[in-house]
């Protein structure tokens, strides 16, 4: 019984299936290229348009009043009237933020320690990763809902220190990733040679550790608070807002994006103003706060 084989392909028919080949990759190559340029343009295009609008419609209203003046409900439907500011509201956004990010910064930097450095494979590490990540993905408007029924409805009413724990929830999941996969970076050989000198756990961490991570771990704090400061919902739930400059905890407080919510709702062209002229600062501040976290991160490497 014969086996038919098939000829071999001759050396130019070979060259020719390879050169065809080529051309295909090539054009495949051009293509893709010239997709993720354009795909890039796009978003680069909404992007500065974005913010051309906030530059545009943010800069109209902004003005010393706008740092030295809280609301006032005088400016309601009459241009002619002094318009008021954001004074309230930037200085609640700092209270809760700042609260917030003393509250939240430990307890992350604590967690992402025992992960990275106790709990890399154990049972309760893993499960302790998951719902640290579970958290991190989860809707804000949920962890409204968590303090509004764990703080709000006990304490008989809205206040700031309700909105700054919401805010710190919200920031300690991304405290805890930065700090376990900063901690995983450094290599094992620096944690032996320092418990080999004698060294006791802990005070390998402190010392070495800490110190070699604190460049990517600041990055981190950085990060959530630049997430922190643009939240709206949970603060809507919290500490609803107030037209009035108070640093009273158990009341309740403003903040820059409530301000931005209640004002561009109000259907009155000088409020409105105002309203982009906070969402021109709050985006001054997170693009400013990212910015310092690039910065960072990139002098670490």
């Amino acid at each position: 019984m014969s086996v038919t084989t098939m000829p071999a392909l001759g050396p130019r028919k070979d060259a020719r299936v390879a050169a065809a080949l080529g051309r295909r990759r090539k054009l495949v190559d051009h293509a893709v290229r010239w997709f993720c340029i354009a795909s890039t343009a796009v978003g680069l295009f909404f992007l500065a348009s974005i913010l051309f609008t906030l530059a545009w419609r943010g800069l109209e209203a902004m003005g010393p009043t706008t740092f030295t003046k809280a609301f006032e409900p005088t400016t309601y439907g009459d241009d002619t009237l002094p318009r008021g500011g954001l004074l309230h509201a930037i200085t609640g956004s700092l209270i809760q933020v700042t609260i917030a990010t003393l509250i939240g910064t430990p307890i992350g930097l604590l967690v992402g320690t025992y992960l990275a450095e106790y709990a890399r494979s154990s049972p309760l590490g893993n499960a302790v990763r998951f719902v640290s990540d579970v958290l991190l993905s989860a809707p804000s408007i949920l962890v409204g809902l968590f303090i509004y029924q764990l703080v709000v409805l006990p304490m008989g009413g809205f206040s700031g220190i309700a909105g700054a724990l919401a805010l710190a929830i919200i920031v300690i999941p991304v405290v805890v990733r930065t700090t376990e996969d900063m901690l995983q970076l450094i290599p094992n050989t620096l944690r032996e040679a320092v418990i080999g000198l004698g060294a006791p756990k802990w005070k390998m961490i402190v010392l070495v550790c800490y110190k070699a991570a604190m460049s990517g771990i600041v990055t981190g704090v950085l990060l959530a608070i630049a997430r922190i400061a643009g939240e709206t919902a949970p603060l809507l739930l919290t500490s609803f807002g107030n037209n009035v400059v108070t640093a009273d905890l158990s009341s309740a407080m403003s903040s820059l994006p409530i301000a931005i919510y209640q004002q561009a709702n109000s259907g009155f062209p000088d409020l409105i103003a105002i309203a982009w002229t906070g969402a021109l600062l709050t985006t001054l501040g997170v693009l400013a706060i990212n910015v310092i976290a690039r910065l960072l991160l990139r002098a670490r490497h």
